[in-house]
Parts: structure tokens; sequence; C-alpha cells
């Protein structure tokens, strides 16, 4: 069981509130988060430079006309700054800068990780799902999939199941749609919001959703986990993987640190303070199980109830 919730941030998390309310104090603070990114990337290998030029290099077109629904509309939290991007995930700066970015966050979670800190953190939440999911899933939806990074993963472990990506970015599924091409991977692009798929019930085994929790409202994030709990058949499962607000790593989080985080993470306050244990039993799932699968960072599996 989790604990109670205590919605009232803290001393330091208020002052760090103060700064970013500063316009010019939050846009140096997410420019010192950038180029921190950037230069521990480059720093243990990652040639984040050179890959984002040769992605710049390309013509899109094709990509995004096959994955982007023109009628979409936007709802107005996710059209806001997100990671140090005035326009969030709408850019293909943004795009082309998801995979160096996860590398160069993930170096530091395990002391001597460096660039394979990433590959460890999502083979740690494998190891749970493999775990506590008895029968391998046919049909998975990753959901927030972004460029794809968490969709490959999870078809390397079940590669007999079919496999759907679904994201609100276009930009972001295009970069999916290219490295699908490069890899030869037969996986389902989806250009929806997580809220409302559009998606026919009951049609999934298994829904995962890999750091996507912590850049959502309370709101969007409990109609995601009654959207999930719809699409998943009798006795399917959601695995949830983001950042563990009750760890030590972030109670002891330095307040520039933290104020350098929240610039990029404008949800971060709402995030940690979901009791996210009463939200999954309200959308219609059991209990859920709740694993620390890193220094920072939780698995949630919940199982869908009756």
């Amino acid at each position: 069981m989790t604990a109670a919730v205590n919605n009232a941030p803290g001393l330091a998390s208020r002052l760090v509130n103060g700064v970013l309310a500063i316009k010019p104090l939050a846009n140096l603070a997410k420019h010192r988060a950038r180029q921190m990114m950037i230069k521990r990337a480059e720093k243990m290998g990652v040639p984040w430079t050179k890959e984002v030029e040769k992605l710049q290099a390309r013509d899109w077109t094709n990509e995004l006309a096959r994955v982007k629904n023109p009628q979409l509309s936007y709802p107005d939290y996710y059209l806001t700054s997100f990671h140090a991007y005035e326009t969030g995930n709408m850019s293909w700066q943004a795009a082309f800068e998801v995979e160096p970015a996860a590398y160069a966050v993930h170096a530091k979670i395990w002391q001597g990780a460096e660039a394979q800190g990433d590959v460890k953190l999502r083979q740690s939440y494998h190891d749970i799902l493999k775990n506590q999911i008895p029968q391998e899933p046919q049909d998975i939806l990753d959901l927030g999939c972004s460029v794809g990074m968490s969709t490959f993963a999870l078809q390397a472990l079940y590669p007999q199941a079919k496999i759907t990506g679904l994201d609100l970015s276009p930009y972001f599924l295009a970069v999916a749609e290219y490295r699908s091409q490069q890899r030869s991977s037969q996986i389902n692009w989806v250009h929806a919001p997580a809220e409302t798929t559009g998606l026919p019930d009951a049609t999934f085994d298994l829904v995962s959703i890999f750091l996507v929790c912590h850049e959502l409202p309370q709101s969007p994030t409990k109609q995601i986990f009654a959207e999930a709990r719809r699409l998943l058949r009798p006795g399917g499962y959601l695995g949830i993987m983001d950042m563990n607000p009750k760890s030590e790593a972030f109670a002891k989080m330095p307040p520039y640190i933290l104020t350098l985080l929240k610039s990029t993470e404008p949800y971060l306050d709402e995030y940690f303070n979901l009791d996210i244990e009463q939200a999954l039993v309200e959308a219609g799932f059991q209990t859920p199980i709740i694993s620390s699968n890193s220094p920072r960072h939780r698995t949630v599996i919940a199982q869908v109830r009756g």
C-alpha cells in the first residue's frame, strides 16, 4: 500500500517554483539543463551533435505523411514547454534529440553505467514485466511511445507479439517510422492522444507506459488509466515505469539540481503528489504491485479487476 500523499509542496519545492515563475530565470535554468545533458552525452561518447545533424539533413516528408493524423487537435497541457524546448514535443529538434538525451539523463542512475544506463533501466523494467506477468502478451500497446525506443525494446522482449506504438507528437512518430524501416520492424504507429486513443475495446494483453506519467497533469493521467482499462482484455496488465517520488535520490536532491529538473518538467509536482495506487484502483484495476527498479525509478504492475 502507498502511504498517504502529502499534497503540500516542501519548502525547497516552493522556492524552486518561485524561481521558475520568473521567466528569465526559468529560461536560464532550461538552457543550463540542456547544456548539461549535451556535455554529458558527448563526454561519454554519445555523438549528440553529429547524430542530430544527420537527422536534420534528411527529408522527412514521407515519414510525416505516413504517421500524421491531420484532423487531430492537441490538448492545452501538451502545447507547452517541455525538456527545454519552447514548443515541447511538437518540434523536429525535440524528436531528433530524444535518443541522445535518454542516454545522457540515464547515465548517472547507476555508478559507472554511463551510456549503458539507459539499456539497464529498460532491462530492469522488463525483468519485472517477465516476473509478474505469467503469460506472454500477444498484443501490446506502448502508450506515449515517443520515437520508439521503448517500443522496439518491447518488441525485442516479446518478439512474437503484435506491437502498437501510440504518441501525440507526429514528429516523434515520424522518427519512429524511420527507425522501424531501418530495423525492418513491423510496428503499427498511431498518432492519437493516450487518453482517447480511438482504438477498439479489449484489444491488448499488455499496455505499457514508459516514462510518460511524470510529463502529465493528474487529470489526463487518470483518464489514460481509464483508457488503458478499456483497451485491455480480461486479465490484461498495465505496466508503468517512471520516476519514484519516494526514492532517496529525489529526497536528497540538491535545490539547484531540482530547479534544473523542474524547469524542464512542468507537471512534476502534480506527478509527485499523485496517489498512483488509488488512481489505478479507481480506474478499474486490482491493487497494483509497486517495485523499485532503479535508485530513482519504480515499476507499477496492475491487472484488470474482475
